[in-house]
């Protein structure tokens, strides 16, 4: 198992559920090209370990779960390094959006630039009262890299997505609920609590059903794809498994169904 400097790994080996720390709280967990590298080793990993069946993404104290990119390491890159960077992060972030278990994030405070980019990524977003959303790129003469522009297009449409992107203007997580920019709004000390009881009542369905969801809703946004056949093809295979199996026989029998993920 690797070990990281920017990262905490915790496994509850009970509920199977990963708990992803980014761990940066003197930067405000700003990502730094590294910190990304270990977010893509630790997803690699987490996906490799059987007894890993979703993952939680958050933030290291009480203000901020990504506060953006590391500013004094982008002002070293040239147009050929920061495509590079800019194609790393992408690669990395769609490793968590095809992620075939459950990722959720839980956002605690400022997520902003790369971090709101991060949170989008994840299949779901839970918020801390205290959270706040933004792309403020266009400041510093840049403009999102890691999927921004689609991804928060894509969550809350092309007008408002312009909107905040041209602006700046920072979303409450209030309103960014109203938005659709995230599923739920908590208070900071509910966060985790209430995101790991939403992962478990999730981690109680059949695990290769949960992975086929999030395959096809994903192909509804791939060019390359059609998502309906996507769908077609993923409904019948289902029907090959042994959780499709024990899900019916369990319905008809009036009893909870134990998912094996075969």
């Amino acid at each position: 198992m690797a070990s990281f400097d920017n990262l905490l790994y915790e496994l509850n080996a009970t509920t199977g559920i990963l708990r992803l720390t980014i761990n940066r709280p003197s930067k405000l967990n700003a990502l730094s090209v590294a910190t990304i590298q270990e977010i893509h080793q630790a997803m690699q990993q987490a996906l490799a370990d059987q007894t890993v069946r979703g993952i939680i993404l958050t933030g290291s104290g009480e203000k901020s779960f990504v506060a953006g990119a590391d500013i004094a390491e982008l002002t070293a890159q040239d147009e050929i390094t920061a495509r590079r960077v800019a194609e790393s992060g992408q690669e990395t972030f769609r490793l968590i959006e095809d992620s075939r278990k459950p990722v959720i994030a839980a956002v605690n405070g400022f997520a902003l630039g790369g971090g709101c980019e991060l949170a989008m990524a994840c299949h779901i977003r839970v918020a801390s009262e205290n959270a706040r959303f933004g792309q403020p790129e266009v400041n510093l003469g840049l403009i999102p890299g890691y999927g921004g522009t689609q991804r928060l297009t894509q969550l809350i449409g092309k007008g408002k997505a312009l909107e905040l992107m041209l602006t700046t203007d920072m979303v409450k997580a209030d309103e960014a609920l109203r938005l659709g920019l995230v599923n739920h709004v908590v208070s900071l000390a509910e966060l985790l609590p209430f995101t790991e009881q939403l992962l478990g009542r999730i981690l109680t369905k059949a695990p290769l059903a949960l992975g086929m969801v999030i395959e096809c809703v994903n192909a509804y946004y791939d060019k390359d794809q059609n998502g309906y056949q996507t769908e077609a093809s993923a409904f019948a295979r289902s029907f090959g498994t042994a959780d499709f199996r024990e899900g019916s026989t369990a319905f008809l029998e009036k009893r909870p169904a134990q998912f094996t993920g075969k």
